[in-house]
């Protein structure tokens, strides 16, 4: 194909992905109301259990509902419409691969998908201890507000860095399978693995709120040994293929 008619190819893509995604925010759109009480949920009990009878989330401006709604619908229009702009944009590029480069590609997506899903949910049942623990700071007696800029931005932002850690996996096994690093040699880091999945528990949740802490830590460290087993019996395999061929081994 010509340039233009790539660029022609591409904006039809883009087209029919934003499409999706609007398509997505609609109906996402509808169902905003119940999600904002599943959110609000973690205040109602701080509320409930602190006495704070004016504790809520807080709407400074006229369009601060809508804003609120038109965030949530396009987060979760994005997830809906995922398998839409996702074909899209493998539509787009899998005619420039090899054969070998698809089945990594599918595999990557088929482990990163359910994994980065994997730590929302985590997140999502960590979200309300973390919020009540911070919560408990605050003198008895006073009222607290949360605005809903703020608190959406939180939750979201929480959602995703959970969910961008749980991946982080794959990448190791996608350098392993690239041939940057073997699985031994990420094997050999797993002190300083241990560490940095502590530090970044211990930062991504309050310190008084131990549980979560060991529950994302836990998580995390389990991953990593999975990455790392998985790593070896690529290079098992790889060296027993290297051996029917003939072809002496080469140290990473």
């Amino acid at each position: 194909m010509s340039l233009g008619a790539h660029l022609i190819e591409l904006r039809k893509r883009l087209f029919i992905a934003a499409a999706a995604l609007v398509v997505g925010m609609i109906i996402a759109f509808i169902v905003t109301e119940p999600i904002i009480e599943l959110l609000s949920v973690p205040i109602r009990t701080i509320a409930a259990e602190a006495g704070r009878e004016y504790t809520g989330l807080n709407f400074t401006t006229v369009t601060s509902g809508f804003d609120l709604r038109m965030r949530i619908a396009f987060a979760i229009g994005l997830l809906i419409s995922a398998p839409v702009w996702l074909w899209q944009v493998w539509a787009f590029v899998m005619p420039g691969l090899t054969k070998k480069e698809t089945q990594y590609t599918w595999g990557f997506l088929g482990s990163a998908i359910p994994l980065f899903f994997a730590g929302c949910t985590v997140a999502f049942f960590v979200l309300p201890h973390v919020i009540e623990v911070m919560a408990s700071f605050v003198p008895t007696g006073m009222a607290q507000f949360f605005d809903y800029s703020t608190y959406y931005d939180f939750v979201f932002k929480f959602l995703l860095v959970l969910g961008i850690a749980f991946v982080l996996p794959v990448f190791l096994v996608a350098l392993n399978l690239a041939g940057i690093v073997s699985g031994r040699d990420i094997l050999k880091g797993w002190r300083v693995a241990i560490l940095v999945c502590t530090v970044f528990a211990a930062v991504s949740t309050p310190p008084a709120d131990v549980f979560s802490m060991l529950l994302l830590m836990g998580s995390m460290i389990v991953l990593y040994f999975a990455a790392t087993f998985i790593s070896m019996l690529f290079d098992r395999r790889k060296r027993k293929r290297d051996a029917a061929a003939g072809i002496e081994p080469v140290a990473i």
